[in-house]
């Protein structure tokens, strides 16, 4: 398998706006942002003094023992005690409107063109389920393992050829998103795929 680089020129020619500099870069930090706040479960909690399960009882009386005076085991300062400003269930998520997430991903893309990161393939399938005829197809076309491959649709073969190789995503035009063109180094896309890209950023 052979690729190009995708020029701006040829993104323009294949309806796509290429961005120029220095625009949109904050709906790009607020699209990432809620995607991976979006992801976090927010379900850490720890036991505070009053919820603990230890006795209530005073361990000693207040006067006349040399120790420090103690009014409850459960204190956060003793081992076994409840827990000072701990970690409860709390909501991560944050909103980013339709609009913003659009320009994200406009913006994002724009910017792996012109950096020249963008390799167009005529068609990417592996005709075995097997690892490294997977990883052989992807020497062909770069050398870079860490590469996020688009397409319309991929074969089961395909799929189960690469889903040993974590440094290589397999994902479609419709479902790839901002965080993903961002976190590999190279993006490898199919002239369908791209077709369908297109479609997206002209919405």
């Amino acid at each position: 398998m052979s690729a190009k680089v995708l020029t701006i020129e040829a993104a323009k020619a294949a309806n796509i706006e290429v961005i120029p500099n220095g625009k949109y870069t904050q709906a790009v930090h607020d699209a990432v942002v809620a995607m991976r706040a979006n992801r976090r479960s927010g379900t850490a909690s720890v036991k505070t003094k009053a919820t603990v399960n230890l006795s209530g009882a005073k361990p000693w009386r207040q006067k006349g023992t040399g120790r420090a005076r103690a009014g409850y085991k459960s204190s956060p300062v003793w081992v076994g005690g409840g827990v000072a400003f701990g970690p409860h269930p709390r909501d991560y998520s944050k909103k980013v409107n339709k609009t913003t997430k659009r320009i994200a991903f406009r913006k994002a893309f724009s910017e792996r063109i012109k950096d020249g990161d963008v390799l167009i393939v005529d068609g990417f399938s592996i005709s075995q389920p097997k690892t490294r005829a997977f990883v052989s197809a992807m020497q062909e076309i770069t050398p870079e393992p860490k590469t996020l491959i688009v397409s319309s649709v991929f074969d089961e073969n395909t799929y189960l050829a690469g889903r040993n190789v974590q440094s290589t995503l397999l994902i479609t035009a419709a479902e790839v998103n901002t965080e993903q063109l961002l976190k590999y180094k190279k993006i490898v896309v199919t002239p369908d795929a791209l077709a369908q890209i297109a479609q997206r950023l002209a919405k």
